[in-house]
């Protein structure tokens, strides 16, 4: 499965929720994830998604840290199977 592919699940699976998949591009900062995913009741979250089996660069992960330093949660996503789990860690109080 392709890295595209499991970035449309997750932003089917958004939607299904009543949320936003927004994609994530910040010229002149590279390493960001992929998606913000705004959720319902002030629910935010970083996603960063790979193919499976595929790791974040080390900017990714500079990237990730800076974020979750700032109180922002940041997942790594690669396979279809943690989307679920994912969504529910966010929405969890």
């Amino acid at each position: 499965m392709r890295e595209n592919e499991i970035e449309r699940r997750l932003a089917v699976s958004v939607k299904k929720m009543g949320g936003m998949a927004v994609k994530f591009v910040s010229p002149g900062l590279d390493g960001v994830p992929d998606r913000i995913v705004l959720l319902p009741g002030r629910k935010i979250a970083f996603v960063e998604l790979k193919a499976p089996g595929k790791k974040p660069r080390p900017l990714q992960e500079k990237r990730k840290r800076q974020l979750e330093g700032l109180g922002f949660p940041v997942y790594v996503i690669d396979s279809p199977e943690q989307i679920g789990g994912v969504l529910d860690e966010i929405c969890s109080p």
